[in-house]
């Protein structure tokens, strides 16, 4: 039932116009790297809104010396593999429909088929596709294990299982 009100929230959440608001934009594209911003840069509006509330509440959570730099941009790019499937709100919906119908196991042969499943196997694998572009720029080991992991259950993630604890509920998942 959590996971259907977090769908909701994110739902309302992505179909409010315009970008973070700029101190918020400001703050995350001072933690980056230029290889991580230019991801960031490509991420969609309600994404980098999204993003910019998980990190924010990580921070507050754990505090600025345990919210490292590494910590704070595992919380702003855990979702930037979605900018390879490029979906909006409502190509997302039904991508989410259809994960929630269909065995995860097939994500990856679809990744060899034709464009509609290809772009729904993007969708399901986002996090291994965005660790793969953030391990491509260069980023931090942990920015790129938490990507990768962060819908996986807690005994698979490769980062510190506390910080993997308080990144993963304020994610809301």
């Amino acid at each position: 039932m959590a996971s259907v009100a977090h769908l909701a929230v994110r739902f309302l959440g992505s179909i409010k116009p315009g970008p973070p608001a700029p101190v918020d934009e400001a703050w995350a594209q001072s933690v980056l790297s230029p290889g991580e911003l230019a991801i960031w840069r490509r991420m969609s509006n309600p994404d980098r809104r999204h993003a910019i509330e998980v990190a924010r509440s990580v921070v507050a959570e754990l505090g600025e010396e345990i919210a490292s730099t590494p910590v704070t941009v595992a919380a702003l790019m855990h979702d930037s593999g979605k900018v390879i499937c490029g979906y909006r709100t409502p190509m997302r919906v039904v991508a989410t429909v259809v994960w929630s119908l269909v065995d995860h196991g097939v994500a990856s042969q679809w990744l060899e088929r034709a464009r509609p499943l290809r772009r729904l196997a993007e969708y399901r694998l986002h996090p291994e596709l965005g660790a793969d572009l953030l391990a491509d720029v260069g980023s931090h080991e942990s920015v790129i294990y938490w990507t990768a992991d962060h819908h996986r259950p807690a005994e698979q993630w490769r980062i510190d299982p506390v910080i993997g604890a308080v990144l993963k509920s304020c994610d809301g998942d």
